[in-house]
């Protein structure tokens, strides 16, 4: 595919939309090269740490919680790895399809790469109304960040560890100090 191909997967509510995501989250970018260099040095640390962890919990550790903390690390090496190596084994999709391996190199250097993202759920669609103080008549698109599947499994991740807080961290019984009550 080349840089914004897209077509419809359900409708118009689903599709598979080719871009290249040049930062971090929703396209956010970090100070150029040294900051793309420095944002791949974090991921590398953090998942180092996110890995050190999963591995030296406790078996008495709630099964969901390993479950997402495997799902945050897997989404975070998925990421990682395009970001290292898309930019060495591709070149520039800009305007043409990319070439896999293409005789003059890739169009980054290790650790440089842009993330591939494809999914894009466009789930609403309108303006929203003139009284609004803001953005009264400005055009809005619900759903509007294109994804990939490490994102996805980041996200869903995070997300149940959020829904699920209090059974994942539920204290034993026996763990439970109590206060002295004053007399």
């Amino acid at each position: 595919m080349y840089l914004s191909q897209e077509f419809p997967v359900f409708g118009d509510w689903f599709y598979i939309h080719f871009t290249e995501n040049r930062g971090m989250a929703f396209g956010m970018e970090f100070g150029g090269d040294w900051g793309k260099l420095a944002l791949s040095l974090f991921r590398i640390v953090a998942v180092c740490g996110i890995g050190y962890v999963l591995f030296t919990l406790p078996k008495t550790t709630h099964k969901g919680l390993k479950i997402c903390g495997a799902l945050i690390f897997a989404g975070a090496i998925g990421n990682i790895l395009d970001s290292a190596f898309y930019g060495l084994i591709f070149n520039e999709s800009f305007n043409q399809i990319a070439t896999f391996m293409p005789a003059e190199g890739g169009y980054a250097p290790f650790l440089h790469g842009w993330v591939v993202d494809m999914f894009w759920f466009p789930l609403l669609e309108g303006n929203f109304p003139d009284w609004l103080p803001i953005w009264g008549g400005e055009h809005f698109l619900f759903f509007r960040p294109v994804f990939n599947v490490a994102d996805a499994s980041i996200s869903f991740g995070i997300g149940f560890i959020f829904l699920f807080y209090k059974k994942f961290f539920k204290k034993n019984e026996e763990e439970v100090i109590e206060a002295p009550v004053a007399e």
